[in-house]
């Protein structure tokens, strides 16, 4: 499904669920101003098409006890193809990696990584990223605080 596919009913189901996914398919329908048979057909086919990746919940990583957020830009020794690939495959191991985008510029990958504290996140870089036998260079840049935390594309 592309996006000229969806009409207008399709995207206020797709602004009001990122705002609560949890609400129920009668009150979604309510919201959206249709009966509940045809939204949950809506909805399904949004999944489908995989326009909605998924749900979950949001969690605050400080009160789990992951106080530390860092950015590591990540220059890797060759860019061929198969270096690239590995080296984004290889990111899929590391939990401490949340989310992992190939880029351009000064440098190749960027990661964002959560860890419990400085330690960790120090190990992780020494004896995983640095050790890594694609990886040239990392540059680590830590956070001092998160300014604004919105997780909704603007529809």
């Amino acid at each position: 499904m592309l996006r000229a596919e969806l009409d207008a009913i399709d995207l206020r189901i797709l602004r009001e669920l990122q705002r609560d996914g949890r609400m129920t398919n009668v009150e979604l329908s309510e919201r959206v101003g249709i009966s509940a048979p045809p939204c949950l057909r809506r909805v399904r086919k949004l999944e489908e098409s995989g326009i909605i990746e998924g749900y979950h919940a949001m969690l605050s990583a400080p009160k789990l006890g992951f106080d530390l957020v860092a950015f590591c830009m990540i220059g890797l020794k060759h860019q061929s193809e198969a270096n690239l690939k590995a080296f984004a495959a290889a990111t899929e191991g590391w939990p401490m990696v949340r989310q992992a985008w190939m880029v351009n510029g000064d440098s190749d990958f960027l990661l964002h990584c959560v860890a419990e504290n400085l330690t960790r996140f120090q190990d992780f870089v020494i004896e995983v990223l640095t050790a890594n036998e694609h990886v040239h260079t990392v540059r680590t840049m830590l956070t001092i605080r998160q300014v604004k935390k919105v997780p909704l594309l603007e529809i």
